[in-house]
């Protein structure tokens, strides 16, 4: 029992563990840091590359990349108005994070909350829950917010709330099946026989239990979001100018493929390189948050360590 309790005692904080098994997986700790990159332009980049992302100068149009001689500005070259690329992709971070975060983050808590009612409650309010789910997935994602954006108009906030309202039941549907499972299980049966309430229940023992699950599915899903945005942008019916995302960039570049590839090559790497990240990143969670396999990453941290 002594041994138990020291070694419990000598264990390190949840978030030392965590960062200590990020650095022992080499890809994940690589995608983290282009994650990390990719938060500060959106977070910085409008306020410090503004002005050069929108002024033009059609001296320098469709400029060539890799001309070192120019401002760092100019090494991607520059666009059918000769405003320089790696300036407008920094400045489109903003608006292509904000949008794939905002509709992951609204989708994300009213498709929890609706999945733990529909997980616990009776049978009669889960069969209405789960039917209006079934309704929203009967209709393809895209085609709705093609039809919604449509009659609406553009704009960053419709997007957002379109994108997020096709992605509810992929949490619901994954929350109320992870409760499900979970309520029967002998932890949950003793908290309810030493008479807690059915609150205290789901938010003190299962939503602890679920949440690993939704955060993997949120980190996914935020790669889908960011091309679903990409998508509807191409299409012409995303976010419109002035304002910029990676899509629109891509759109805006298609007519110049023959004579100036850099226009959609940039924003399109930057598609890849962020989804590609959100991969590796979304596995390695899997993995660090699950107790049955986190042993792995301890393992090799130990010994990197």
């Amino acid at each position: 029992m002594s041994i138990d309790a020291a070694v419990i005692i000598d264990e390190p904080p949840f978030l030392k563990r965590m960062f200590r098994m990020l650095l022992a997986d080499k890809f994940a700790l690589c995608a983290a840091i282009f994650l990390l990159v990719i938060l500060a332009m959106a977070i910085l980049g409008p306020s410090w590359l503004g002005d050069l992302a929108t002024k033009q100068n059609l001296r320098g149009r469709n400029a060539a990349p890799f001309d070192f001689e120019r401002a760092w500005v100019w090494w991607m070259g520059a666009d059918a108005l000769g405003r320089p690329l790696l300036a407008r992709i920094i400045v489109a971070t903003q608006n292509t994070v904000m949008v794939a975060a905002g509709a992951v983050l609204i989708s994300a808590v009213i498709g929890t909350v609706l999945g733990l009612i529909a997980g616990f409650s009776s049978p009669r309010v889960s069969q209405i829950i789960m039917r209006l789910a079934d309704v929203i997935m009967s209709f393809p994602s895209l085609l709705i917010a093609v039809i919604v954006l449509y009659i609406l108009g553009s704009s960053i906030f419709n997007l957002m709330m379109v994108l997020a309202i096709t992605r509810i039941p992929v949490y619901l549907r994954t929350t109320r099946a992870e409760v499900l499972e979970i309520r029967e299980r002998m932890f949950v049966q003793a908290a309810r026989v030493m008479g807690a309430s059915s609150k205290r229940i789901v938010f003190r023992h299962i939503l602890p239990v679920v949440l690993p699950t939704l955060t993997t599915l949120a980190t996914l899903d935020f790669a889908y979001v960011m091309l679903a945005e990409s998508a509807l942008s191409f299409l012409g019916i995303g976010i419109q100018p002035p304002e910029i995302t990676w899509g629109l960039m891509i759109s805006q570049g298609r007519q110049y493929l023959t004579n100036a590839w850099w226009l959609s090559f940039w924003p399109g790497l930057a598609i890849i390189l962020t989804t590609m990240s959100l991969n590796l990143l979304s596995n390695w969670l899997r993995i660090a948050l699950d107790p049955v396999q986190r042993w792995r990453l301890e393992m090799k941290g130990a010994k990197n360590g």
